[in-house]
């Protein structure tokens, strides 16, 4: 298995704080919520940095977490870690080029592994919708207590609609003053036609300044949940 060290974060208390509420809120939605999609409407809101961050704190509690990036077109997990030697991924496996053990690798955070996205293929919707990646959360469903999966943009490709057939449940990210309100309900409108519960919205880089004084107060425990750009 190989290692990979994660380029943790640096939250201030608020943001510390606002991913423990996050992390509670998940728990509280049961024990069944194994499998999580993680998606967003457009690209560049933070959905990949809320993912990681949400996946170190779950593991951080003491919870067993896998993150699977199944972004394959876009990519930028790679980017927020550390890795020494090669590695193969979610399509070397989809494809059948490569084991489920040979995919999993250990992180520097305890309780924690990653299943990187891998080359982009030709045909990532065909692969997401096909029986092996059923089989992969099958498999995982066994070993660990949360399945995190990073989905592409729903505003952009039908990808996380595909996977969000297979999950427990679903997380919006959204990005606070540029997602207009009828998009965000278009997108949550395909995501429910997955038949995938939505367990709630993130909303992603609030200026908590320009709150005011419960702004401030609230921000320490629901604030900015990541401020990078995907």
């Amino acid at each position: 298995m190989v290692n990979v060290e994660i380029k943790t974060q640096k939250l201030d208390y608020s943001g510390a704080e606002a991913y423990k509420s996050l992390r509670t809120n998940l728990q509280f939605c049961g024990e069944d919520k194994k499998v999580i999609a993680i998606t967003s409407c457009t690209s560049n809101e933070g959905k990949s940095s809320v993912t990681m961050n949400l996946a170190v704190s779950l593991a951080e509690a003491g919870k067993k977490v896998i993150l699977i990036d199944a972004d394959l077109r876009k990519s930028v997990l790679v980017g927020r870690t550390k890795v020494k030697e090669s590695i193969k991924g979610l399509t070397h496996y989809l494809s059948k080029q490569a084991a489920l053990i040979e995919v999993i690798c250990a992180t520097n955070v305890k309780n924690m592994h990653i299943v990187y996205a891998g080359p982009v293929p030709p045909n990532p919707a065909e692969l997401l919708g096909g029986k092996y990646f059923r089989e992969l959360l099958s498999s995982l469903r066994k070993v660990y207590d949360y399945i995190l999966v990073d989905t592409p943009p729903l505003g952009s490709v039908i990808d996380s609609a595909i996977i969000a057939e297979e999950c427990d449940g679903s997380i919006m990210v959204i990005e606070t003053g540029v997602i207009s309100y009828r998009f965000a309900q278009d997108v949550k409108s395909q995501l429910e036609k997955s038949n995938c519960p939505i367990l709630g919205v993130v909303i992603n880089k609030v200026d908590m300044s320009k709150q005011g004084y419960y702004g401030k107060y609230y921000g320490k425990y629901y604030g900015k949940y990541g401020n990078e750009d995907k």
